[in-house]
């Protein structure tokens, strides 16, 4: 499916994007007003959506927070070029990735491109790996990749695409250190930039959902310097 949502109130942008991303092989749809966009996302089956932060009435923010409600759709959000503080915000709401503005249309296929290859791998995931497990579980943590759902202690918790990515990435190497480079690629589908914080915020998101404990231990460590670590249980081998 390559069906995509542009929710922007910037008509030449959206007619840029759409004679640019047709041109690729996309089937383009654009929502001019926040409010209609979040009800059309979650309406309508899309690949991924593109929202811009700064729109009329309901802002880019307040339709994230809509739409992660039902929906896991994977979401790149536009910002200010230089707004630290409006990527930071849109990723701990859930946006799967980001692109300050002005953009390069090829910029904006190629993080589309990376999700799609993300969301590839992870809908058969890992088979030669995993010898066809159908579920992984470390501790309190149950992660399904079939269904791509994931349960800490019998409940349901509702993971972005990201977020299950990195999840379960940390969850088969439990007890090593990933460095931020390999989350970053596997993750984000990217080379790790300077200054670059998006996997830090996606992991911290990880932290609030499973909760930062697991029993008496640290459940994401911190390795300064070098990425992060799912602790294994006390007890585990």
């Amino acid at each position: 499916m390559n069906r995509i949502l542009v929710i922007d109130d910037d008509n030449e942008l959206c007619e840029l994007l759409s004679e640019y991303l047709t041109k690729e092989g996309f089937s383009l749809q654009v929502a001019n007003q926040g409010d209609l966009g979040a009800q059309q996302a979650v309406a309508e089956d899309y690949a991924l959506v593109v929202l811009d932060v700064m729109l009329p009435g309901m802002n880019g923010f307040d339709v994230l927070r809509q739409i992660r409600q039902t929906s896991r759709v994977p979401v790149i959000m536009l910002t200010a070029r230089g707004d630290d503080i409006d990527r930071i915000v849109g990723l701990e709401l859930g946006a799967d990735d980001y692109l300050p503005k002005p953009f390069n249309p090829r910029e904006l296929v190629a993080r589309i491109r990376a999700i799609q290859r993300r969301s590839e791998a992870t809908a058969a995931p890992l088979a030669a790996q995993q010898n066809n497990s159908t579920e992984l579980r470390i501790g309190d943590v149950q992660l399904c990749p079939a269904d791509r759902s994931v349960k800490r202690a019998g409940e349901n918790i509702m993971l972005t695409s990201v977020e299950f990515t990195l999840l379960e990435v940390l969850l088969r190497q439990a007890g090593r250190v990933i460095s931020r480079e390999e989350l970053v690629e596997t993750a984000l589908g990217r080379r790790l930039s300077a200054y670059d914080r998006s996997i830090d915020v996606h992991i911290s998101a990880l932290r609030k959902k499973l909760g930062h404990q697991q029993g008496a231990s640290e459940r994401i460590k911190t390795v300064r310097g070098v990425g992060y670590l799912y602790a294994l249980p006390e007890g585990s081998s």
